[in-house]
């Protein structure tokens, strides 16, 4: 089977509220890599002629363009965090580059987050590749690998479509 695989550094914010790390509760920040494997949803030989699954311009300039606008240097916070509602009242501009998370953005939810949303993308796309993993470096020592359908480890599932990650645009939040 040919993959295409490639991968995108961002940089975020987040904190984590539910009591996982009290050091993490405080807002910081990490200098992330995603790395991504796309498979074909119908695989068949070479051409013999442009010999591509599909171009790795088709295939990564969408979701290059969602990570550098809409991830990087965002911040993530969980629906229920008391800074979302201050940004909202305070700052609404600022509020909407807010990624907003059922429940705390850890590296695990927003992998699973992530290659939602770029599946809702390749979808829109023709559906020729799908997501078969995603990888997420945190940090040089953590790192999360996920290879799977995300909406099996999302939290509390919710109607198709109406939430950001399962929708092909930009969007990063639902209110």
């Amino acid at each position: 089977m040919l993959d295409l695989v490639f991968t995108r550094r961002f940089s975020m914010g987040h904190r984590l509220i539910h009591g996982a790390s009290e050091s993490c509760a405080l807002p910081h920040g990490h200098n992330e890599f995603v790395t991504v494997r796309l498979r074909p949803t119908a695989p068949r030989r070479l051409d013999g002629a442009g010999n591509m699954v599909v171009s790795f311009q088709r295939a990564k300039s969408r979701w290059h363009r969602f990570v550098d606008e809409r991830l990087d240097h965002a911040l993530q916070l969980a629906e229920d965090d008391p800074l979302l509602a201050w940004f909202r009242a305070h700052e609404p501009e600022r509020a909407r580059r807010i990624i907003v998370t059922p429940g705390d953005p850890t590296t695990e939810l927003m992998a699973c987050l992530m290659m939602a949303k770029l599946n809702a993308l390749l979808d829109a796309d023709g559906a020729l590749l799908r997501c078969a993993e995603i990888t997420l470096q945190e940090t040089p020592t953590n790192t999360v690998r996920y290879e799977g359908d995300p909406l099996d480890m999302l939290p509390a599932p919710r109607p198709a479509g109406q939430c950001w990650w399962q929708r092909a645009d930009d969007s990063i939040a639902d209110a």
